[in-house]
């Protein structure tokens, strides 16, 4: 009885490992047809959440790459150079969370876009530890610029709008790929809250923030862009996909 009970633990936990594995691996070639935050929106719905949600995906050489460098210098400027974790903002996190877990995210790009593609809503430890390991194995298989595209595709940037070529649409009537370095930190300056912060009409708070986006996106440049263009996943660095 406690040999079988053994083994059906050892299952449990190697399923726990792989299947992360086995997702991000799916989800490198396919685009998510839909993700976690979104289920959690349409079963959850917030106040202020709409009937009808809107949502395109584009690739990425379809974004505008101001737009890229936008959520790059508003949420995660480290993005080209880490591996899916900034340490030292996920230790600050955790000398300040309480016991109920983690009253902040801290989160790079690409831990954002496991907790948005993969998880639910949730500030525990248990989670953010899932969240770290889909982060990590998204930068060995997927790469800089997967991450960053499916980021784009999946962050909410007001109520039901999904993606930007659906906020760029809402918020400018254009398309993602013609959006400008002002519209561009005008959409990355409402992430922190889409729910209380909107890109257009700017308010007093998202006119300085977006001061603050064009001034990084300024000193970063496209370099930074070019950086996550050359960072392969550890996949294509080994040839082991076409």
């Amino acid at each position: 009885m406690l040999a079988g009970f053994k083994r059906f633990i050892v299952k449990l936990i190697l399923c726990a490992l792989i299947v992360p594995i086995v997702l991000v691996i799916i989800f490198k070639f396919i685009n998510p047809p839909f993700w976690g935050w979104e289920l959690s929106r349409a079963l959850f719905p917030p106040k202020g959440y709409p009937e009808q949600t809107h949502h395109q995906w584009v690739d990425l050489n379809k974004i505008s790459k101001n737009m890229q460098l936008a959520v790059i210098a508003s949420e995660d400027q480290t993005f080209p150079e880490h591996h899916g974790i900034d340490l030292n903002a996920t230790l600050s996190v955790l000398e300040h969370s309480g016991k109920d877990g983690p009253s902040r995210g801290a989160s790079t790009i690409s831990q954002q876009t496991a907790k948005n593609v993969f998880l639910f809503p949730s500030h525990s430890f248990i989670r953010k530890g899932i969240e770290l390991y889909f982060a990590l194995w998204m930068e060995i298989i997927w790469g800089k610029d997967r991450i960053l595209e499916t980021y784009l595709n999946v962050i909410e940037f007001g109520p039901g709008i999904y993606g930007v070529q659906a906020a760029s649409e809402h918020f400018f009537h254009i398309p993602a790929s013609r959006l400008s370095a002002q519209q561009a930190a005008q959409l990355a300056a409402v992430l922190p809250n889409p729910y209380k912060i909107k890109a257009s009409p700017m308010s007093n708070y998202v006119y300085q923030r977006t001061l603050w986006i064009r001034k990084q996106m300024r000193q970063l440049g496209m370099v930074t862009l070019n950086k996550v263009y050359d960072e392969q996943s550890l996949f294509k660095s080994f040839n082991l996909y076409r």
